[in-house]
């Protein structure tokens, strides 16, 4: 009788490890393709008839980090950093590209590390790709030589771009779109909701696996925390009122723990991170008109 408890006691933790270890590989080893429907933009900017350059540059920790830099129309001291999601790359940021770039600002579409043509490695959702956001700024300011500079960033990429706008008072404006919240509870929240799994104790044991292959904290990884450094420098906050990945109020948690200035939209849309295709008017009117605004 011992022996068949200690083999079921071993099978159960087995079956925990192996359940966990997956979970932990879809974060930090997303490949992702470019969805039409979701990028609009599958080519270069090219596609709008833009010209830009593909460039390089080292992220504070020496990983390669490739992006696309399209100048502004005349010359403009003023430039944006465009932040992908997980499993994305600098196509998502596209659908922005035309209105921003017909208002007058220099565009930085980055991919983040382990993403698109930049180096690969673990993804560690925002916890180390925040120096992949800093490095931007840095080649903006340093490299372009421009004075002002703000962030649009996209589901992973608000969750990394929030806290290097809080790290960077460079960053004078940032538009967080999709955002996550808090880590641990969008991870409760799509193991309840995808596979009725609760929280503990496999939850714990997918942190404990993520923290160990990427070296992140988990409790440095919660946007509603990091705004909250953000002081007297704008952001807008964007959310799909029906996101399907995302739920709605991890866009109103960051909203309400933000500082003023602030703004938040609730874009008419059932997808994530498409508040563009939601309202397209609209979402560059309120877009173009905060940056015109703030930086």
């Amino acid at each position: 009788m011992k022996k068949i408890m200690v083999s079921i006691i071993v099978f159960i933790a087995l079956i925990l490890f192996g359940a966990s270890w997956h979970f932990s590989s879809e974060l930090i080893n997303k490949k992702g393709v470019c969805d039409p429907n979701h990028f609009i933009y599958c080519g270069d900017p090219s596609e709008l008839g833009l010209s830009f350059e593909d460039v390089a540059f080292k992220s504070t920790d020496g990983v390669n980090i490739s992006a696309w830099y399209i100048p502004s129309p005349s010359p403009s001291a003023k430039g944006i950093i465009m932040v992908h999601g997980h499993g994305a790359n600098r196509n998502e940021g596209m659908r922005w590209v035309r209105t921003l770039h017909n208002a007058g600002f220099n565009l930085l579409l980055i991919d983040l590390r382990s993403h698109g043509k930049s180096s690969p490695g673990p993804i560690s959702m925002g916890y180390h790709e925040r120096d992949d956001v800093i490095a931007g700024v840095d080649y903006l300011a340093k490299v372009r030589k421009l004075r002002d500079i703000g962030v649009f960033g996209v589901s992973m990429g608000a969750a990394t771009s929030i806290p290097a706008m809080a790290a960077d008072v460079r960053i004078k404006a940032g538009v967080f779109e999709a955002g996550i919240a808090n880590f641990k509870d969008l991870l409760a929240d799509i193991a309840w909701r995808d596979f009725h799994i609760p929280r503990h104790p496999l939850l714990n044991l997918v942190v404990a696996l993520f923290e160990l292959r990427t070296g992140a904290d988990s409790d440095e990884m919660n946007a509603e925390d990091s705004i909250k450094k953000i002081i007297s420098r704008p952001v807008f906050i964007i959310h799909c009122e029906n996101d399907d990945f995302i739920p709605y109020e991890h866009g109103r948690r960051i909203y309400e723990s933000a500082n003023e200035p602030k703004q938040f939209w609730n874009s008419p849309c059932d997808r994530h991170a498409r508040a563009w295709q939601g309202d397209p008017k609209k979402a560059e009117r309120l877009v173009t008109e905060f940056y015109r605004k703030n930086i």
